[in-house]
């Protein structure tokens, strides 16, 4: 049987060493592959005025799967300063390539698991009733819708005409912002669309189906925002008294599930969300389970196949120049089990957890964040692991 082809997106800072991490394990797992390097990121951005060349989204396309590191974004005026001289006439405007991949390919499908590993001294603890401490276990998926939201891109600043005209026929806006002088106005959207929308609300009760969780979560804001967070709600209602039964449904806000979080977090199961409140939601459970450190993640288009993998920390650029680089890796391992899984390879990415947990329980070799050090160039002669020598140990676990 022909190798399958993974395209490797390094991108930005920590991506490359955590990536790169990542493929030894794999290959010390037994997962026989050929990897193809795709261009995206801050660099490209800054030469070519597109951090997601089509070259890339080519490779995408005919390979199907990829492995993707961290990105760099900046703000508008930053990015602009950023972008070579001769670009700087053309009128481009920086825009997000990961979330520029996730619209092209349409990977509405976002997932966040949320574990604790046992033996990890970064886990939650809390005072039980009694005066004690307790260590309750997070097991939480998150589902995020990926492409719709406040993740758009519909917005403008000094809005046109006929944006500001539209914005006026509504009785709020005459009430609240008529009084703003236009070109002093700024708009971002928040658009939900019912098939998108039906899309991660049965992802979701596919899964907590598939595995067992006894509940699945709407967290958003219904209560104020009532069209898009009302809608995805109501949907929801609809969808498990037709199709789920069996499974409870929940409903919180965004506010108060944060609140929540430290409350009672072994209660949740599956919990899905738009955008930003799945973005939100996703980085408060990975607190509690180590921090991004530990936060894995799949983007993908079930219809296409088309799938992308990475953890949810950034590029972390004042780690990248390190001589030696002491990031912990284990997020972006977690993420290539996820594409294991994606092309079921389920045995290989279960030997590679089954390590991951190992070293962690057994507690020898520990990064920097595990250490509860501060992120400086000295931590590895303190005796926190690199981010090769976390690698190193759960390869001779496999």
């Amino acid at each position: 049987m022909a190798k399958r082809t993974i395209v490797t997106l390094p991108g930005d800072g920590i991506g490359r060493a955590v990536l790169n991490e990542t493929l030894r394990v794999l290959e010390a797992a037994g997962f026989e592959a050929d990897y193809v390097e795709g261009d995206i990121g801050w660099e490209f951005w800054k030469t070519e005025g597109d951090p997601l060349p089509q070259r890339t989204i080519d490779l995408l396309e005919k390979h199907k799967i990829a492995l993707f590191g961290a990105i760099t974004s900046k703000p508008k005026d930053a990015a602009f300063e950023e972008l070579a001289p001769e670009l700087q006439k053309k009128g481009l405007v920086y825009s997000s390539p990961i979330v520029g991949l996730r619209q092209h390919f349409n990977l509405d499908i976002c997932m966040r698991p949320c574990h604790t590993y046992k033996g990890n001294p970064l886990n939650f603890i809390r005072r039980g009733a009694d005066g004690g401490i307790e260590e309750p276990e997070v097991d939480v998926v998150i589902f995020r819708q990926n492409t719709e939201g406040l993740y758009g891109g519909v917005e403008w600043s000094n809005p046109p005409e006929k944006v500001y005209d539209a914005l006026m026929t509504h009785p709020k806006f005459v009430k609240n912002f008529s009084n703003a002088p236009k070109e002093e106005v700024s708009v971002s959207t928040r658009i939900f669309t019912k098939k998108a929308t039906e899309r991660i609300l049965k992802g979701a009760f596919e899964h907590a189906k598939k595995y067992g969780y006894k509940s699945v979560t709407v967290c958003e804001k219904p209560n104020v925002i009532r069209e898009t967070s009302g809608m995805m709600y109501k949907m929801a209602q609809q969808m498990q008294k037709a199709d789920y039964p069996d499974i409870e449904l929940w409903n919180t806000n965004i506010d108060a599930q944060m609140m929540w979080l430290t409350k009672n977090p072994e209660d949740y199961g599956v919990i899905v969300a738009g955008n930003m409140f799945g973005d939100i939601v996703s980085d408060g459970f990975a607190g509690l389970i180590g921090g991004l450190g530990f936060a894995c993640s799949a983007q993908f288009n079930p219809d296409s196949g088309i799938g992308v993998f990475e953890p949810t920390h950034g590029s972390a650029p004042k780690y990248a120049d390190y001589p030696v680089s002491i990031v912990n890796p284990i997020a972006m391992i977690e993420s290539a089990c996820m594409m294991l899984d994606f092309i079921n390879e389920n045995d290989v990415a279960a030997k590679i957890r089954k390590a991951v947990a190992e070293v962690i329980a057994e507690g020898k070799v520990r990064t920097y964040d595990m250490m509860k050090m501060r992120g400086k160039p000295d931590v590895v002669e303190n005796g926190a692991a690199s981010t090769s020598e976390m690698a190193d140990a759960v390869i001779a676990k496999l």
